[in-house]
């Protein structure tokens, strides 16, 4: 099991919170144009996991690891696809970070405003597997992009502590 962290970047703009999330590039070999937080697996240079989240979102993003606050963690998952286990980070930059997406990695940057997230028919659930091991897959539909799976997780989690709801 690879030990990976995320970083879900949050900052004020315009009046709203707004989530950084990346596109991934076409030409990787996994999880290719699929939507993510910026991250990665733990290099053994990395001090810890949030030293992992910081570096793979200046690596992938241009995010200055100076200008990241951290605030806390999301619920750690594992994937079964790519057998990671993921510590999710949280934290606040103090204004709309100006970033530049690395084209090895990442195709487009998106700055998702928390209410998108929150509108009528943006979220749903599907059941995948057969049942007794069916389990619940999470979706964010997005003008151009579906966030799921992992990322579509991550984002619930973020999305219910933010709004004081269950997650």
């Amino acid at each position: 099991m690879r030990a990976s962290a995320v970083l879900a970047p949050l900052y004020e703009h315009d009046g709203e919170v707004h989530v950084v999330l990346t596109r991934r590039a076409q030409h990787l070999r996994s999880h290719r144009g699929e939507v993510s937080f910026p991250g990665g697996g733990r290099d053994p240079a990395d001090a810890d996991l949030w030293a992992t989240a910081l570096r793979e979102s200046q690596e992938e993003i241009g995010l200055d690891p100076d200008l990241v606050s951290p605030i806390g963690e999301l619920d750690h998952l594992q994937t079964v696809t790519s057998q990671s286990f993921i510590v999710p980070f949280v934290g606040v930059v103090p204004a709309r970070p100006a970033l530049v997406a690395s084209p090895g990695e990442v195709e487009l940057i998106l700055h998702v405003p928390l209410r998108e997230l929150l509108a009528d028919g943006v979220y749903r659930e599907e059941l995948w597997g057969l049942t007794p091991l069916d389990r619940p897959i999470i979706f964010f539909e997005l003008v151009g992009d579906t966030v799921w799976g992992a990322t579509g997780a991550m984002l619930r989690n973020l999305l219910a502590i933010v709004t004081d709801t269950v997650s």
